[in-house]
Parts: C-alpha cells; structure tokens; sequence
C-alpha cells in the first residue's frame, strides 16, 4: 500500500522545489537589469502591453493590489514605469512605461532562452508544461476545496 503522506507522492513539494529552483536561476540574470523577479514580471506584462491600470496588472498577475502597489513603486523609483490617476477614473491608477522602461526590454530578450535551456526541457516539453500548469492553475482557483 503507498503512503501518501510522503514527500515523493506529493505534487506540491516538486512544484515548490522547481519553482524556488527556477527564481535562483533567474536571479544573476536579473540582476543585471536591476530587476527582482516580481519586478521582471511586471515588466513582462507592460512590455506585452503598456498603459494599464493597476487592477488589470493585478488580474494579469494573480496577485492583489497590496502586494503589486510596493513593486510599482520601487519600478517608478528606478524610473522604468510612470504611476498616473485616470482622467476619466480618479480612483484609477494607470501604469505606464518610461523611455527607460521600454528600452530595458531589449536587455531581457535573452532571458527566456536562458532559462528554457536552463530547464533541461525541450521547447516542445517547456511549452507542455507550461500548459499543463496554467490547467491546473485554472482549476485550482476556479475550484477550491472546501474545508469540512
């Protein structure tokens, strides 16, 4: 009979393990840019597209505003984004990138490459996984367990 109260029939714990693994990877590499890898992130979704509100970055990022609002700042501070109120929406708060902001994205082109070799995975396998992740992400916050 297999115990599963074991690391090794845990899902959770290689995905844990990955994922702190993956961040230290990333971390020289950012360095370089003066990014953390929240921030890389940030930059990612302004880079895929520039001015947002605050709200959208938060659902584009699965993270909430109490958490995004400290990165923004400190992405305003090294002069990458600007932090606006909406003309139309006083209580909206628009990000934008800078001329410095938009110029670092070409210092990162050679990241994700770095990183899908640093895997270990074929593009094939990278892309598989990727998907498989988002699924069970999907599911995992559209159907929570309830505690009994």
């Amino acid at each position: 009979m297999t115990d599963h109260l074991t690391l090794d029939e845990q899902l959770c714990f290689p995905l844990y393990a990955a994922s702190r693994a993956m961040t230290a990877v990333y971390r020289p590499l950012l360095e370089r840019l003066g990014l953390t890898y929240p921030q890389y992130l940030v930059m990612l979704a302004l880079w895929e597209r520039d001015d947002r509100s605050v709200g959208d970055l938060c659902a584009a990022l699965a993270l909430d505003s109490g958490t995004l609002s400290p990165l923004l700042k400190r992405l305003a501070a090294a002069g990458l984004i600007e932090r606006n109120r909406s003309a139309a929406d006083e209580r909206r708060v628009d990000i934008q990138l800078t001329d410095r902001g938009r110029a670092l994205r070409a210092e990162a082109r050679g990241i994700p490459g770095c990183m899908v070799e640093a895997t270990g995975l074929s593009a094939d396998d990278a892309a598989t996984l990727r998907d498989i992740l988002r699924r069970m992400t999907e599911s995992l916050t559209s159907h929570p367990i309830e505690r009994k």
